[in-house]
Formats: structure tokens, C-alpha cells, sequence
């Protein structure tokens, strides 16, 4: 209920702002080009997609999108197995956390943009046996390039969270460093895990989107956002539906990983007010 009262709030917001645009002087242009009413942006997903196709501008959307979460899932699956075996390696040994974190953190402030031609036009060279390197891999690794950040973070820090009392019991059972990780580290780092795969999950959603439009693959919500702008002039409703496709791609990707925070805390105790 929440979450509808907040999508009918930003449409209020929305044709406030349009109308206000009407009467005031704003900074920014507010005409039907720039801002079309919710009701045309409506009417434009419900039209063909091309004059003459069967196929409207909403089933295209959706498909584009269907494809690029597989993408970006891809991609999510391999930033998470980085992030967390870097996370672990960074626990482990304290001298790899001083040396390996400040390069982790390095590595996100390099231009997605500039980034992804390179990656592309290096791993089209890349042919391993009968497997050739494709476009599409490309877009896979810079969703997990901006997946593998968010997770290793958290992970390090959930991996810590273990109290010293807890840690001292472990080691007077003389459990082993791999049993002291899956018996305690990992289940204490649980509440830290969990948000940074959302964040890690609508990286992965980022990283395709802009890969998409940067390399060019056919098929994705990012190429059909390319294509839907070069039509804003006439139909402006068809970019805002495209865009819309990716914030639900988002969306989704978010609610997967809720599905899988319910999963993993099933059996844990649930907090009830006092």
C-alpha cells in the first residue's frame, strides 16, 4: 500500500509540476515534448511500436527488459561470487584488506562510459576453444564490474560483525577457520549481506542499461531507450515508457533479492514490538 501510494504520489507531483510550468516560470522547459501527462505516456505504450506491427510499445518494452535481467542477473551472480570471495580473502588476512580494499575502491571511479568500449573491444579478441567472445559478455562483465563493489563491502563488514565472545567460543571448540566462516561469520553477516545485494542486484541493472546504450547490443531495454529517443521530438511518450521499463527492471531485481532475504531468514526469530 505503501509502495502505490508512493507511485500515486509522484504522479501528482509530476502534473503538479506541469501545471505549475504553465503559470510560473521554472528552469527547465515543461512543454508536452519534455513532460508529456501521465495519460499520453499511457496512450503511447498501448500504440504499435512501428506503424503497421501487431506487436505495442509496452510488449516491446517488456521483452527488451526480460532480456536485459538475464544480463544483468548474469552479471549479478558473477559481481556476487567476486565481491564475496574477495570479501573473504580481505577477512582472512589482514594485509590483504590494506592492500587489496583501497584498489576495490579504486576501481569504481573509472567512467562506466569510457569503460565500455574498451571492455568490448578487448574481449571481442577473446575466443576460448569454440566459445567466441560476444558483445553480450561484454555487457555481463560491467554489470558485474559494478555489481562486485557493493557486495564485497558489506560482505567484509558482515564478516566482522562476530562478537570477540563469539569468536573466543569458536575457538575454544578448536573449530577451524573454515568451520568458525560458515557456522558463524557467515550467518552473522546476513543482515549487511542482504542489502548489499540490492544495491549490488540495481548495480547490475545500471551496468546493463548503460552498457547497452554504450555497445550497442540489440535487444535490451538500453538499446530500446537509443532507439525510442531519436523519436522524442514526435512521440515523446515512447522514450518515458522505455525509461519506465528500466526503473521496473530495477524493481525487480530489488525484489528478487527480497524473495531470497525471506528464504535465508526463515528460521531465524522474528522481532515483535516490546
Amino acid at each position: 500500500m505503501w509502495a502505490l501510494a508512493g507511485v500515486l504520489l509522484t504522479v501528482l507531483m509530476w502534473e503538479l509540476v506541469k501545471w505549475l510550468g504553465g503559470v510560473v516560470s521554472l528552469p527547465f522547459n515543461t512543454n508536452d515534448q519534455a513532460m508529456p501527462h501521465v495519460w499520453t505516456m499511457l496512450q503511447g505504450a498501448s500504440k504499435p511500436e512501428v506503424r503497421g506491427s501487431s506487436t505495442t510499445v509496452l510488449q516491446a518494452v517488456i521483452q527488451a527488459a526480460g532480456y536485459s535481467l538475464m544480463i544483468a542477473l548474469g552479471g549479478f551472480a558473477i559481481g556476487v561470487f567476486v565481491g564475496l570471495v574477495l570479501a573473504i580473502v580481505m577477512q582472512r588476512f589482514a594485509f590483504m584488506e590494506r592492500g587489496l580494499l583501497p584498489f576495490v575502491i579504486a576501481s569504481q571511479t573509472v567512467p562506466l562510459i569510457a569503460l565500455a568500449p574498451l571492455i568490448t573491444g578487448i574481449g571481442n579478441r577473446i575466443s576460448i576453444g569454440p566459445v567466441q567472445w560476444n558483445t553480450t559478455y561484454s555487457v555481463m562483465f560491467i554489470a558485474a564490474y559494478l555489481a562486485f563493489f557493493p557486495l564485497s563491502v558489506g560482505a567484509l563488514r558482515g564478516l566482522h560483525a562476530p562478537t570477540p565472545t563469539s569468536l573466543e567460543l569458536m575457538r575454544s571448540y578448536a573449530a577451524t577457520p573454515r568451520a568458525t566462516l560458515i557456522k558463524l561469520r557467515f550467518p552473522a553477516s546476513i543482515p549487511y549481506l542482504v542489502p548489499a545485494m540490492k544495491v549490488s542486484a540495481a548495480a547490475a541493472v545500471v551496468g546493463t542499461v548503460v552498457a547497452e546504450i554504450s555497445t550497442g547490443v540489440r535487444g535490451g531495454i538500453g538499446r530500446l531507450i537509443l532507439e525510442y529517443s531519436r523519436e522524442a521530438t514526435s512521440q515523446p511518450a515512447k522514450v518515458y515508457v522505455a525509461v519506465f521499463g528500466a526503473i521496473l527492471l530495477g524493481l525487480v531485481a530489488a525484489g528478487l533479492v527480497t524473495l531470497m532475504d525471506l528464504y535465508l531468514t526463515r528460521n531465524l526469530p522474528k522481532e515483535s514490538p516490546a
